[in-house]
């Protein structure tokens, strides 16, 4: 299974383990982007036309991956703009 580039912590804590890596226990990079994105997407009012329970799970479950996609597309327009 590939790694996936999680773009580190978004809100760093500034502490180090004993080899001096960040050991921030926060949201990644893509975990706050992808909740970003999916704060847009569901402040669109997107459940008026959904009027099943299943319905409204299946669109919830779109939502969240599309989230995710978006996040990654982000992460990877940073890694284009800082080279």
């Amino acid at each position: 299974m590939a790694e996936i580039k999680d773009g580190g912590p978004a809100f760093p804590d500034g502490t180090t383990n004993e080899w001096g890596y960040a050991e921030s226990k926060g949201l990644s990079k893509r975990d706050y982007f992808a909740a970003k994105a999916m704060q847009a997407y569901i402040s669109r009012d997107m459940l008026n036309d959904c009027f099943s329970k299943q319905e409204i799970e299946w669109e919830w479950q779109n939502t969240a991956v599309f989230a995710y996609q978006i996040a990654d597309a982000m992460l990877k327009a940073r890694e284009v703009q800082n080279g």
